[in-house]
């Protein structure tokens, strides 16, 4: 099978912090040694040398990953390859993808990742816009665009039954079943940040959170850092916060400050300590080993975090907001509603050990189905 595998990387300069292309880089050497012909199309090679690489320069915002496809070079593009499946990890491109191998002779299908969700449901089941896709109002417009792209799919692949949920409701709302199309295939684990759950010590008494999550205002940070000076006051708790962006662009600072702002208020809380991995893959394990738990972020309706799997694969239980795709994932013990909740759990991980082990197994063993060739093989069926 010839995949072509569109990326559109959004922080091509930050690599680290773009799960997109840590996905890619995971996935397309096990699709290879499962027997599929890959080529990765993106600013940048992903995978090993086994996989085909063609360049493709990188949308200058987010927007213009959304609306601005380019079909001039991505008819080139289908002309080169020929694929015989071409995977859309921006689902709104879908349609324009479909024409360009319309207008290039190639018969490819086309599978949609919805990497990304661009809204989200209220628990009374109200369907509300993702903030970071409506500036200027255009949240609307990247809702029917998202909507467009998966009618424009032959397969439409999800992370998570939670996901599933989601996407299959928006579509509906708007005339569009996906049925027998979608398919829940999880993200591939990183095989460097996985470690036995009993090199895992339990916390004496206090304990160190990590927070590895991006600072944006959508992925709840305002009430991440509230229940972060709770955390620091309240329980035998430090925290590490990962600032996965360093300095950012002006035009992405320009189109949403939020990360900068709250790192700022995060820099000057006492007992939190802020740090960067400085886009090095082995500092960043270190500093999961150097933890004893992590704390999911607060995002509305969150389908899916590698950040949590991250934390999970190194043996390091998650405390979670009940909500979304992590009160599907999340062991029920660790997840809570209240800040008075988070503490209660954070306090008893750090002075409970037997606790503490049960955890750090459950969390290990909680990712062992993404490890990249079990997801590689349920890729491919997914997509035949």
């Amino acid at each position: 099978m010839r995949v072509l595998y569109l990326l559109n990387v959004s922080n091509s300069s930050q690599l680290t912090a773009d799960s997109g292309y840590t996905f890619a880089d995971l996935l397309a050497p096990a699709l290879v040694d499962a027997g599929a012909e890959v080529t990765v199309a993106s600013p940048v090679p992903a995978g090993d040398d086994r996989v085909h690489f063609e360049r493709m320069l990188p949308a200058s915002t987010k927007y213009r990953a959304r609306f601005d496809p380019g079909m001039k070079g991505l008819v080139a593009l289908m002309g080169r390859c020929r694929p015989e499946v071409v995977v859309a990890n921006q689902i709104e491109a879908a349609p324009a993808i479909r024409a360009a191998l319309l207008e290039a002779g190639v018969g490819a299908r086309i599978a949609g990742y919805c990497h990304y969700l661009p809204f989200s449901f209220t628990d009374t089941g109200n369907l509300e816009l993702d903030p970071a896709m409506d500036d200027g109002g255009l949240g609307r417009s990247v809702l029917l665009a998202f909507v467009a792209g998966l009618a424009a799919c032959d397969r439409v692949l999800v992370h998570s039954a939670a996901a599933a949920s989601w996407t299959t409701a928006a579509a509906a709302r708007m005339g569009v079943e996906l049925g027998e199309k979608l398919h829940v295939v999880p993200a591939p684990r990183d095989g460097r940040l996985v470690r036995d759950p009993a090199e895992a010590a339990p916390p004496d008494g206090q304990a160190t959170g990590i927070y590895n999550h991006r600072l944006y205002a959508h992925y709840g940070t305002a009430r991440f850092t509230q229940l972060a000076r709770h955390l620091v006051a309240e329980a035998p708790v430090k925290l590490t916060v990962m600032d996965l962006f360093g300095k950012r662009s002006a035009e992405r600072m320009r189109l949403d400050p939020s990360p900068e702002r709250h790192l700022a208020e995060l820099t000057a809380t006492d007992g939190v300590t802020v740090t960067s991995d400085r886009g090095d893959r082995v500092r960043y394990r270190n500093l999961l080993a150097d933890a004893d738990f992590g704390i999911a972020p607060f995002r509305p309706g969150c389908p899916w975090s590698m950040s949590v799997i991250d934390c999970q694969g190194m043996g390091l239980p998650v405390i979670a907001p009940r909500t979304g795709w992590l009160a599907e994932h999340i062991d029920s013990e660790l997840l809570f509603d209240t800040d008075e909740q988070a503490v209660q759990i954070a306090a008893r991980l750090a002075g409970d050990a037997e606790f503490y082990r049960v955890h750090a197994k459950r969390a290990h063993a909680s990712t062992a189905d993404f490890a990249p060739a079990a997801v590689a093989a349920r890729y491919l069926e997914a997509i035949a």
